[in-house]
């Protein structure tokens, strides 16, 4: 039995008292329900969350999250359009404008299995509309709709706000597909929380009279958007449903950034010290093990000092760890994370240990 260091951290996250396979993804379900009933206050109720599944990827937390109320979810790719409908959900968005015929075509065919769920996917362009209306074409699909995907200033995906997306908007409408509008503003996430509104807010004020003119053309505005820092924005200032982001597990970034959210972790990387020379250790937790799109000397927390990085292995200080001690890493982000395991070791609301399945890499 190997020795358990959790000081480094948060002396509260439970680390599992028997040996375990590491790098291992640790869950606490207790922490997850507990960002659920945080985040739907910020949300302005439950009912207003359009959560995004990617954050962890795992079928038995989508369950969970419908059973206490969540009915619509965001996805990234078609497998986890086809986990949020196997999870039993009412709606589903796929908000990722794509123009990949194959992908659409894969979407379509799991609105086709769940004919009472409404499956939306999102467009920016003419490219991608005329392949969801060509693929659509071919058969009946009434529970598949679409949503014009609007760039707030990410400069990622989404039409420009203003003439050109109400074009693209009225010929979806033209098509009888248009669901509304998705709105992702990951760009505006200054820690002033005054900096961070006053930039919302600029936004909303374009937004809101892009939308008039819509709505003066025949064009609903129905709305989901929003993303981990401007999510209790679009509640305050807007009707729209919101996006909160990462609150599931939260990440350090978010400890550090966001902690008057009140959010508690909820997922780690338990890792354990393999050796140690020259004061630097030796950890079993390395690029493919933790939040790879992170730049590495930020990519968790946990230590005093991340050294270096590679596939297998970090090298990093910390301050009286030993070889044989296991040390709880809570990852930057923790999407890119859950991303990395097929499974999760879970501490269940009543306190048992069990390992539960998730998508992992699985597209």
């Amino acid at each position: 039995m190997t020795n358990v260091r959790d000081d480094l951290l948060d002396h509260t996250l439970p680390i599992p008292d028997f040996d375990v396979e590491t790098p291992c993804f640790v869950v606490i379900e207790a922490n997850i329900e507990h960002n659920l009933k945080q985040t739907a206050a910020l949300a302005g109720g439950v009912d207003r969350m359009v959560p995004h599944v990617k954050t962890h990827r795992s079928p038995w937390l989508t369950r969970f999250l419908v059973d206490r109320g969540v009915t619509a979810f965001k996805t990234a790719t078609p497998r986890e359009v086809e986990m949020v409908l196997e999870a039993g959900a009412n709606e589903v968005v796929w908000s990722y404008p794509t123009t990949g015929a194959a992908a659409i075509a894969r979407v379509i065919k799991a609105a086709d299995a769940y004919p009472k769920a409404r499956v939306t996917g999102v467009v920016d362009n003419d490219v991608g509309l005329d392949t969801w209306l060509r693929l659509l074409s071919e058969g009946q699909h009434p529970n598949v709709t679409l949503r014009v995907d609007i760039d707030p200033g990410m400069k990622r995906t989404g039409a420009a706000i203003g003439d050109a997306a109400i074009e693209l908007a009225l010929k979806v409408s033209r098509a009888g597909l248009f669901a509304g509008w998705h709105v992702y503003d990951g760009h505006i996430n200054d820690v002033d929380l005054a900096v961070r509104e006053s930039r919302f807010l600029e936004v909303q004020g374009q937004l809101n009279a892009m939308f008039e003119r819509a709505e003066q053309l025949g064009l609903p505005s129905d709305i989901v958007g929003g993303g981990s820092y401007t999510f209790p924005f679009w509640a305050q200032h807007t009707k729209a449903r919101v996006s909160p982001g990462s609150w599931v597990y939260t990440n350090s970034q978010h400890q550090a950034e966001q902690p008057h959210r009140g959010w508690k972790v909820a997922a780690y990387v338990l890792s354990t010290v393999l050796s140690e020379r020259d004061g630097t250790l030796t950890l079993d937790a390395g690029s493919k093990a933790i939040a790879p799109d992170i730049p590495m000397d930020k990519r968790f927390v946990g230590v005093d000092q991340i050294v270096s990085m590679k596939e297998e292995h970090t090298t990093a200080t910390a301050q009286s760890l030993v070889p044989g001690d296991r040390v709880a890493l809570v990852p930057r982000h923790t999407c890119t994370t859950a991303y990395l395991y097929r499974r999760a070791l879970v501490l269940t609301r009543n306190g048992e240990w069990e390992y539960r399945d998730q998508l992992g890499c699985e597209r």
